[in-house]
C-alpha cells in the first residue's frame, strides 16, 4: 500500500502549478510631508493605488484559477472510514431446504455482528477528457488577460496622477497670475493717488484704480479655492491622506516630445502596444477554447480507478485487537460518453460560439475607436504646439506694451483707459500661454495613453 500511495502523492505535488505572487498592500490613510516632482508623485501613487491593488489581486486570482483547472486532470485521492454499531441484528430469512426441511418455510438467521467497520482508499485518474484539457488552456489565457488588465489599470493610474498633478500646477500658476495682476493694479492705484495729490489726475481715476483692484478679489478667492480642491484631488489620486502636507516641486514647462509623424504610424504603434486591445485579442483565444470545451462534452471520457479496502466485523465478546481486517483491492477503467442530453450540449456550443462573435465585434469596434482617438489626440497635440509658438511671442509684446502705457500714464500723456487695456492684454497673454502649456502637456499625457505608452518620459521639469 505504501509503495503505491507515496509515488502518487509525490507526482501530485510535483505537477500542481503553484501561482502565488506577493506584493505589498497599498498603504493609505497616513499623514506626512511630501515635496514631490511628477516622477515622485507617480511612484508614490503606484505604490498606494487602490485600483492597482485590486488589479493585482485579480491577477493573483487568475493564477489560482489555473491551479483549480489542473485539478481535473490530476489524480483524485480520497479516503473514508465507516463504523457501524448494530442496535438490533440484521436478519436474513433462509428456506428450510436442508435435512428434509420444508422449503416453503423460512428460518431467520442473524447475519450482522455487534460492531463493524470499513476503511477505503480510492484513486481516480482521468486519462482523456477534452473539456478538462481545453479548460487548462483557457485558464492560461485568462492569466494573460489579467496581466494585460493590470497594465491597463497601471496606465490609467499613471495618467490620472499626471492629470491631477498638472491640474494642481495650473491652479497654482493661475493664482500667481491673479496676484501679479493685483500687484500691478495696486501699484497703478498708488501712482494715481500721487498724481491726484499733484493735480495731474482726476478723482475718478483714483476710484477706477480702487475698483480695478477690488474687482479682482473674487477671482483671487476663487483661484485660492481651486488650488485647495486640485491639491485634494491630487492627494486622493496618489492615495495619501487628505491631511498630508504636499508641496509641488515641478512646474508647467514645455519639453521636447517624440511622437509618430503621421496618423498611420501612430495607429500602428497603438495597435501593437495598447493593453486593452491585447486583452480582447486574448479574449478571442479564450472564447475559442470555450467553444472547443463545449464541443468536447460530446467526446468520451476515459478514466482509470483503483480502490483499496479493509473491513472487519466482531461481536462485543471479541476485542478489537483480535478482530480480522482482511484487505481487498481492485483497479479498472471507465469510459463514459453522452448519447442524448436534451440538446444541452448543442445549446452550450452555440452560446460559446455567439460569445466568441461578440468579442470579435468588440475587438473590431475598439480598433475603429482607437483609430479615431489617435487622430484626435495627435491633432490636439499639434494644435497645442502651434498655440505655444504664437503665445510665447505675444507675452513679450504685451509686457512691452504695458511698460510703455504705464510710463505714459505716469508722465500724464497717457489715459487711464490705455493703461487698463494694456494690463488686460498682458494678463490675457500670460493666461493664454499658461493654458497653452497646460493643454500641450495634457495632450502629451493623453496621447501617451492612446499609444499604449505607460512608462514614457514626463514633460515637466522639477
Amino acid at each position: 500500500m505504501k509503495k503505491f500511495v507515496l509515488p502518487v502523492i509525490a507526482v501530485f505535488f510535483f505537477f500542481v502549478p503553484a501561482v502565488i505572487e506577493s506584493a505589498p498592500v497599498a498603504a493609505v490613510g497616513d499623514s506626512g510631508r511630501y515635496v514631490l516632482t511628477l516622477d515622485d508623485a507617480v511612484h508614490l501613487g503606484l505604490n498606494r493605488s487602490r485600483s492597482l491593488e485590486i488589479a493585482r489581486l485579480d491577477r493573483e486570482m487568475a493564477g489560482q484559477k489555473i491551479r483549480e483547472t489542473w485539478a481535473d486532470v490530476l489524480p483524485q485521492i480520497s479516503t473514508s472510514f465507516t463504523y457501524t454499531r448494530s442496535l438490533k441484528p440484521t436478519v436474513l430469512f433462509f428456506p428450510n431446504v436442508f435435512s428434509g426441511g420444508d422449503p416453503t418455510q423460512f428460518t431467520p438467521l442473524e447475519i450482522s455482528a455487534d460492531n463493524s467497520a470499513s476503511a477505503t482508499l480510492d484513486l481516480r485518474q482521468k486519462i482523456f477528457d477534452g473539456a478538462a484539457i481545453s479548460g487548462i488552456r483557457a485558464a492560461s489565457v485568462v492569466r494573460k488577460i489579467s496581466n494585460e488588465a493590470y497594465r491597463n489599470t497601471e496606465s490609467a493610474v499613471v495618467a490620472g496622477i499626471k492629470q491631477a498633478y498638472f491640474d494642481a500646477l495650473i491652479s497654482r500658476d493661475r493664482l500667481k497670475l491673479i496676484r501679479q495682476s493685483i500687484e500691478r493694479w495696486e501699484l497703478a492705484q498708488k501712482d494715481t493717488r500721487a498724481m491726484f495729490r499733484q493735480g495731474v489726475a482726476a478723482d475718478i481715476d483714483t476710484l477706477q484704480a480702487f475698483l480695478s483692484v477690488e474687482n479682482l478679489r473674487p477671482d483671487l478667492i476663487q483661484a485660492e479655492n481651486m488650488v485647495g480642491i486640485s491639491m485634494t484631488k491630487l492627494k486622493n489620486a496618489m492615495g495619501v491622506s487628505a491631511e498630508s502636507d504636499v508641496t509641488l516641486a515641478g512646474r508647467l514647462e514645455v519639453s521636447p516630445a517624440s511622437y509618430p509623424a503621421d496618423i498611420a504610424s501612430a495607429y500602428r504603434e497603438a495597435l501593437e502596444s495598447r493593453p486593452d486591445l491585447r486583452q480582447l485579442e486574448l479574449q478571442v483565444e479564450a472564447e475559442d477554447e470555450k467553444v472547443f470545451s463545449a464541443r468536447s462534452e460530446r467526446f468520451p471520457v476515459l478514466s482509470a480507478f483503483g480502490q483499496l479496502e479493509t473491513q472487519t466485523a466482531f461481536n462485543d465478546d471479541v476485542s478489537l485487537a483480535d478482530s480480522n481486517w482482511p484487505v481487498s483491492s481492485s483497479v479498472g477503467l471507465q469510459v463514459s460518453m453522452p448519447i442524448f442530453t436534451g440538446f444541452r450540449i448543442s445549446a452550450r456550443v452555440e452560446q460559446a460560439r455567439i460569445a466568441r462573435l461578440q468579442v470579435i465585434a468588440r475587438y473590431a469596434d475598439l480598433k475603429a475607436n482607437i483609430r479615431t482617438e489617435v487622430e484626435v489626440r495627435l491633432s490636439a497635440f499639434r494644435e497645442a504646439q502651434k498655440r505655444i509658438e504664437v503665445q510665447s511671442k505675444t507675452i513679450s509684446v504685451a509686457e512691452r506694451s504695458y511698460r510703455i502705457s504705464q510710463l505714459r500714464f505716469r508722465e500724464g500723456i497717457g489715459s487711464r483707459l490705455e493703461l487698463s487695456d494694456a494690463e488686460l492684454q498682458l494678463n490675457k497673454a500670460k493666461t493664454n500661454y499658461l493654458q497653452s502649456v497646460y493643454d500641450y502637456i495634457m495632450a502629451s499625457v493623453q496621447l501617451d495613453r492612446t499609444l499604449g505608452r505607460s512608462g514614457v518620459r514626463v514633460p515637466v521639469k522639477g
